[in-house]
């Protein structure tokens, strides 16, 4: 089973250094371990050279987390599976063999989501995958709980959170990868969705643990991240949600814009959120040829589909409300 470890950065500093000395300790070492920068101003890759065993792609602009992370999957041809780490991820020595057990254990699943543990904290769960609301909203399972709380055996997750995920490369290279046009956020849940619909599935992993700081290079809850992920959300949804289950829960999605319009307006970066939607709004025809394509190739029902989500109008508030608590 060979497996390539996919990192892509963009000034992330020390954090970019203690992820590799985290790579390099796995107690089943990766085949490839490829590190994308995106075009860095911080030196955070000066001293890769110094690194045996660590490809380089440097880039001379910055194309963003789904696009860089094609091109590191398209320079791992010769492996079976990509495992995507973000360079504030910093897995346990276990991280890839768990992840590789599970993979054993379970053929028929392509898509494997780590324990994910918050860094700062790592008796704290900063997410045990992540769920998909049929309104168009992402979480990640378990946030802000404690670690004790997380499942002890491998569960159903809708989809792996980027920051350290593993996936079947053929599968991956199937659905053509991640969207390049979200540039970032979001583009995991995306992946994930597309391949459901092509009949594929995702497990958590217990014990596949990684601490993870989080936004290390954009900013946690920054007007960049509010932008990216609320505009990529409409365009995941659109895109992927199967014919007629999208008017049924169209007025769940519209709540969701207008609570995002309270909720971002009333922290303070009600731009940003007025930015992403008239974006989303704008790549709309773009998007809608996008889901003729995509639905064009799914494999299973609509309803199979939205089994794997989470439903109920006031699901997701409450979900964030538990989190602020």
């Amino acid at each position: 089973m060979r497996i390539a470890v996919l990192i892509v950065n963009w000034n992330a500093g020390a954090h970019l250094e203690r992820a590799l000395a985290a790579v390099a300790t796995q107690t089943l070492p990766a085949h490839r371990v490829i590190v994308l920068d995106n075009a860095s101003t911080d030196g955070s890759v000066s001293g890769m050279g110094r690194r045996p065993g660590i490809e380089l792609i440097p880039l001379s602009e910055n194309v963003g987390f789904a696009a860089g992370n094609n091109i590191a999957a398209g320079a791992a041809a010769d492996c079976d599976w990509l495992a995507f780490l973000n360079p504030d991820a910093f897995p346990q020595p276990g991280w890839l063999d768990t992840l590789a057990a599970a993979a054993h254990a379970h053929p028929a699943v392509t898509m494997f989501a780590s324990e994910l543990r918050l860094d700062a904290d790592p008796t704290t769960l900063d997410g045990a995958g992540d769920a998909y609301h049929v309104s168009g909203l992402p979480w990640r399972v378990g946030h802000g709980q404690p670690a004790s709380l997380a499942p002890a055996a491998p569960s159903e997750a809708f989809s792996p959170c980027g920051a350290a995920a593993l996936v079947r490369r053929d599968v991956f290279e199937e659905v053509g990868g991640f969207d390049p046009s979200f540039f970032c956020y979001v583009e995991d849940v995306d992946l994930a969705f597309r391949l459901r619909l092509r009949g594929h599935r995702c497990l958590y992993v217990p014990g596949a643990i990684v601490r993870h700081v989080g936004s290390a290079s954009t900013g946690l809850r920054s007007d960049f991240a509010s932008y990216h992920g609320h505009r990529n959300l409409v365009w995941a949804w659109v895109k992927n949600m199967p014919a007629g289950w999208v008017w049924l829960y169209a007025p769940q999605h519209l709540l969701l814009t207008v609570a995002s319009f309270v909720r971002f307006g009333a922290s303070g970066h009600l731009g940003a959120i007025v930015r992403a939607k008239w974006d989303a709004l704008r790549g709309l025809p773009r998007v809608l040829a996008e889901r003729r394509r995509v639905q064009a190739t799914r494999t299973v029902s609509g309803r199979q589909i939205v089994r794997a989500m989470t439903t109920g109008w006031l699901t997701p508030y409450r979900t964030h409300w538990r989190r602020r608590k």
